[in-house]
């Protein structure tokens, strides 16, 4: 084999290997998404007939008692947050990228090369391929992965604010019935 020939084979597979570097290194992953806004559980309360500070106390206390049981949502725990819950997802399964990728690289490798250097062409397009295929698979996961964060994430900020508003109006009418003004 002469030099040149060897020069532009090599070339070619080095602008292959770049162009793939190139590639893989656009794949950047976006900011995660914000948590949850936290509801909001305040309650704000008067005396209307002149119940002292001790007194407040007490009921303010008891109406919360009471609100937890009836909503089901205590202000005071933390909740569970997102990436604790579990996500369930259906697709195809992990490497068929990959294997997509090289059949596709291995047959238009072989088409667009030299007849005599077919096989040549379908190896390095089916590396070439496994190499896309791979970085397609990795990045359309990660974005399922992040979407169903964010769905889970503003699903459970519902559900809290949910909550949070039945501890409000529970409190409320606790404090309502034992002579507040409640705003």
């Amino acid at each position: 084999m002469t030099g040149k020939r060897a020069l532009g084979r090599i070339g070619r597979w080095g602008c292959g290997l770049m162009a793939c570097a190139a590639i893989a290194g656009c794949a950047s992953t976006p900011p995660p998404p914000p948590p949850p806004p936290v509801p909001n559980t305040t309650v704000y309360f008067y005396p209307t007939q002149g119940q002292s500070a001790t007194q407040q106390d007490r009921d303010k206390y008891e109406c919360n008692d009471w609100a937890v049981k009836q909503s089901g949502f205590d202000p005071s725990l933390p909740s569970v947050p997102p990436h604790l819950r579990g996500v369930a997802s259906a697709g195809p399964p992990p490497g068929a990228g990959v294997a997509t990728g090289a059949v596709a690289g291995a047959v238009v490798g072989a088409a667009v090369s030299r007849p005599w250097e077919a096989g040549q062409g379908a190896l390095f397009g089916a590396v070439a391929g496994a190499v896309l295929g791979g970085i397609a698979e990795s990045a359309a996961a990660e974005h399922a992965r992040e979407e169903a964060a964010a769905n889970a994430s503003y699903a459970r900020a519902a559900a809290l604010e949910q909550q949070a508003s039945n501890y409000r109006r529970a409190m409320s009418a606790c404090l309502e019935a034992r002579c507040y003004s409640v705003h």
